[in-house]
């Protein structure tokens, strides 16, 4: 593997903070000094003068009330919602817009406190740009058996999407490898030695530029379905960042991917009934829609 890459998946460190260190001369190999390029070969003496550790912060969701974030369903051991565009599920470091965990607090719901402090509750995310319905752990016994549920794939997660194009055949399987992009810390990409990732899909409609699809999840890596389809040269409509068309998402009003979180269907944690969610698809998406049937 390239050195920055290596390092980035031995170390947990950033690309970005590996490239650095290479540049200052803190990474050597055999003895001489190692570009972030560079590669890591079998049998060779690898030294890396690693940066001060930083002093943790704790990072927490400020209560805040979410405008649009509808809860679809609550008993003592989940919180099911539907989240808007624009809020991301838990607190991170560079993020200071809305929270799903906020949103709740600011609710009085109080959720499980297992898991890192800035995700207490939380046992799965969507992005902030991917809109639909997400469920969060209140009992300590539910997020116990909900992780586990997602690590299993016994969770069903369906979404929409609308792609560029037509996607040939019309249903199928992508089966595609999934990780860190090699040039780009912010996006992710196919590639050999990553994440094993499995994408189903069905086209539900097809317009003239563009075709309305389910899919089925049956692993959940970060940015699956975007990278997958972005993969076929049919991105996300509106999906600026994996390569999708700007006219064309300008041309129906979308400032985001055309992406929704459908339905959502698991094993209730306390009795193990099969409970399942929908979200409605938000005005934006509906309209983007409506256009494309135009």
């Amino acid at each position: 593997m390239r050195v920055d890459a290596g390092l980035s998946r031995l170390l947990g460190l950033s690309r970005t903070v590996v490239a650095t260190l290479a540049e200052d001369g803190r990474i050597e190999v055999d003895g001489r000094a190692a570009g972030k390029s560079d590669r890591l070969v079998a049998g060779t003496w690898l030294e890396v003068a690693l940066p001060d550790p930083a002093v943790p912060t704790e990072i927490t969701a400020a209560p805040e009330l979410v405008g649009g974030m509808v809860v679809l369903y609550e008993d003592d051991d989940v919180v099911v919602v539907d989240k808007p565009v624009g809020v991301a599920a838990h607190p991170s470091p560079g993020w200071t817009g809305p929270t799903v965990i906020g949103g709740l607090a600011a609710l009085g719901i109080r959720v499980s406190t297992s898991g890192a402090a800035e995700r207490q509750g939380i046992v799965h995310r969507l992005d902030v740009g991917t809109t639909g319905v997400m469920v969060v752990a209140k009992s300590e016994h539910a997020y116990t058996v909900l992780k586990r549920a997602f690590k299993e794939r016994t969770v069903d997660k369906r979404y929409h999407a609308i792609v560029q194009g037509h996607p040939d055949p019309t249903s199928g399987t992508i089966d595609a490898p999934i990780d860190r992009h090699p040039k780009h810390d912010y996006r992710f990409a196919v590639v050999a030695d990553g994440k094993p990732s499995v994408t189903h899909y069905d086209t539900i409609e097809a317009f003239r530029a563009a075709s309305l699809l389910a899919v089925h999840l049956e692993t959940g890596r970060t940015h699956q379905i975007r990278v997958h389809f972005s993969a076929l040269r049919h991105p996300c409509v509106g999906d600026i960042t994996y390569g999708a068309d700007p006219t064309l998402a300008k041309r129906i009003g979308l400032t985001r991917q055309w992406l929704h979180a459908r339905t959502l269907g698991f094993h209730h944690p306390a009795d193990g009934r099969w409970v399942e969610f929908t979200s409605e698809y938000p005005a934006d998406l509906e309209s983007a829609l409506e256009k494309l049937r135009d």
